[in-house]
C-alpha cells in the first residue's frame, strides 16, 4: 500500500504593492500592469458606490489609475499603505465627478430659467387689440367728417394722398391739411407721443 503524502502548496501572496509603486515611479510599465491588476478592482468598487453609474465609474477608474501612474514618485510609504493611497485618490476623483455633475445641472437650470420665454397669451392680446380698436373708433368720431373721411381712405383703405384728393374732388393741399389736422387730433385723443 502506498501512502500518498499531500504537500500543501506554498501560500501565494499578492505582489508587494510598495515595491511595484517604486518601480512604477521609474517608468516600469510591467510593474504598472501588476499594480493595475491589483488596484483596479477595488478602485472601481469604491468609485461605483459613489457614482452608481457603471460607465462613469469605469471612466473615473481609468483616470485614477492614470493619476497613480503619473504620481507614483509622490507616494510616501510612511504616510500609509499603497492601497489606501490609491483609494484616497479614487474617492477624491469620484466626489469631484459628483460635484461637477451637480454644478453642471445647476448651471443648466439657471440657463433654462434665464432663457424661459413666457407663453404667448392669445386672449390678452385679443382683448388688448379690441380695446385699442374701440379707442381708435371713438377718437375717429371726434374728427370732422372731412378729416375722418381723408384719414380712413389713406390709412384704412390704402389710398395715397393724391388718390384721396382725386376721389374727394379737392386740391391735394387741402387733403394734406385735413390729414395733418386729423392725425394731430387722433394723437392727442389716443395719448400717443409721435
Amino acid at each position: 500500500m502506498s501512502t500518498v503524502v499531500h504537500l500543501s502548496a506554498p501560500q501565494r501572496r499578492g505582489p508587494d504593492l510598495r515595491e511595484l509603486v517604486a518601480q512604477v515611479a521609474f517608468g516600469d510599465q510591467v510593474a504598472f500592469g501588476h499594480l493595475y491588476d491589483a488596484a483596479a478592482g477595488p478602485v472601481f468598487g469604491l468609485v461605483r458606490r459613489v457614482l452608481r453609474d457603471p460607465a462613469q465609474s469605469e471612466e473615473v477608474t481609468q483616470e485614477v489609475m492614470l493619476e497613480v501612474w503619473r504620481n507614483a514618485a509622490r507616494y510616501q510609504p510612511e504616510r500609509g499603505e499603497v492601497m489606501s493611497w490609491v483609494l484616497t485618490i479614487a474617492h477624491r476623483r469620484a466626489v469631484d465627478r459628483v460635484r461637477s455633475a451637480q454644478a453642471a445641472g445647476e448651471r443648466e437650470q439657471k440657463a433654462a430659467a434665464r432663457s424661459h420665454v413666457p407663453p404667448f397669451d392669445e386672449v390678452a392680446e385679443q382683448v388688448e387689440g379690441r380695446l385699442e380698436r374701440e379707442q381708435v373708433r371713438r377718437c375717429l368720431k371726434g374728427l370732422t367728417e372731412l378729416q375722418r373721411e381723408s384719414v380712413s381712405m389713406a390709412y384704412y383703405r390704402g389710398f395715397s394722398y393724391r388718390e384721396v384728393a382725386d376721389m374727394l374732388g379737392v386740391p391735394l393741399g387741402t387733403v394734406k391739411t385735413r390729414m395733418r389736422d386729423g392725425l394731430i387730433r387722433l394723437r392727442d385723443c389716443l395719448g400717443v407721443a409721435w
